[in-house]
C-alpha cells in the first residue's frame, strides 16, 4: 500500500514567507529555503509553494526561490501561483521544482492541462480545486475563493483526470481557516470516482484531522500551514500517531 504523505505549505510573497511561522530557532522566519529545510529534515514528504504576490516580478523571483530551494532541499516540492504558461512551468520544473500547480489558468484555459502533460508528462502537473459547498453543491471558486464559477467540483475534477493531471489539490473553502477538520465527505466522492491522488486541503486542527482524512475521506495526501508553522503539531508525532492508527507513511 502507498504511504500517505504529509505536505506542509508555504505562501509565498515577493520571495519571502507570509503567515505567521513561529519557529523559534529561525534565523529569518520569512527565508523560505530556511524553512523548506527545516521541514525536510523534520519528516515532511513533499512542499508546497504558493505564490500570492501579484507583481509582474513574481515569474522572476519565483524561478530564484526554486534554484535555492531546489539546491537545499531532497523532498519533492510543487510549486504553484499565477502559472499560466508552458514557458512559465519550463522555467520552474528546469530550474528544480519537481511539480508545478495551475488553478485558475487552468479552468480559464482547459487545454493548458493537455498541452503541460504533453510536454511534461502528468507527473508533473497538479491541478489545484477551491470549492465552497453551497445549497449542498459543491462549486468551483478561483482567486482564492472569492470568485465563483458555474463549475461543479466532481464534474470539474473528472475533466481534469481526463485531460491527463496527475494529481488533485483540493481546498475546501468552508473548511479553510476553520481547524474543524477536512472535507472528508467531498474527499471521499473525489476519491472514490477519480484514479489520480488527491490532496486534502483545509481544516487542519490536529492529529485527529489527519487520520480522518485519510480513513474516511481516502485521502492520498493531507495539506496543511498554521497547524505545522505554529508548531502546534510537529510532523514527527503526527507520524507517529498515524503509524498507531495503522495508515501508512514514512517514518
Amino acid at each position: 500500500m502507498l504511504t500517505k504523505r504529509i505536505i506542509p505549505c508555504l505562501d509565498i510573497k515577493n520571495g519571502r514567507t507570509v503567515k505567521g511561522i513561529n519557529f523559534v530557532d529561525l534565523r529569518d522566519a520569512g527565508d523560505p529555503v530556511e524553512l523548506a529545510e527545516i521541514y525536510a529534515k523534520t519528516g515532511a514528504d513533499e512542499l508546497v509553494f504558493l505564490d500570492i504576490s501579484a507583481t509582474e516580478e513574481r515569474r522572476r523571483t519565483l524561478a530564484d526561490l526554486v534554484l535555492r530551494v531546489a539546491e537545499k532541499v531532497n523532498i519533492p516540492f510543487t510549486v504553484g501561483g499565477g502559472i499560466s504558461s508552458v514557458e512559465d512551468v519550463d522555467i520552474l520544473l528546469h530550474n528544480g521544482a519537481d511539480k508545478v500547480s495551475i488553478n485558475s489558468s487552468a479552468v480559464k484555459n482547459p487545454q493548458l492541462i493537455n498541452d503541460l502533460v504533453a510536454k511534461f508528462g502528468s507527473q508533473c502537473i497538479v491541478v489545484a480545486i477551491d470549492a465552497k459547498q453551497i445549497d449542498g453543491e459543491w462549486i468551483v471558486h478561483l482567486v482564492g475563493g472569492k470568485v465563483p464559477t458555474t463549475l461543479n467540483l466532481f464534474t470539474w475534477a473528472k475533466e481534469v483526470e481526463e485531460r491527463g493531471a496527475g494529481e488533485i489539490l483540493f481546498t475546501s473553502m468552508n473548511h479553510d481557516g476553520t481547524k474543524d477538520g477536512f472535507a472528508n465527505e467531498a474527499l471521499a466522492k473525489l476519491s472514490t470516482e477519480l484514479n489520480i491522488p488527491i490532496i486534502a486541503s483545509g481544516g487542519a486542527g490536529n492529529m485527529q484531522h489527519f487520520t480522518d482524512t485519510f480513513i474516511e475521506g481516502k485521502a492520498d495526501a493531507a495539506l496543511a500551514a498554521s497547524v505545522f508553522h505554529f508548531k502546534e503539531i510537529e510532523i514527527k508525532d503526527l507520524k507517529e500517531e498515524l503509524k498507531r492508527n495503522n495508515i501508512p507513511v514514512r517514518l
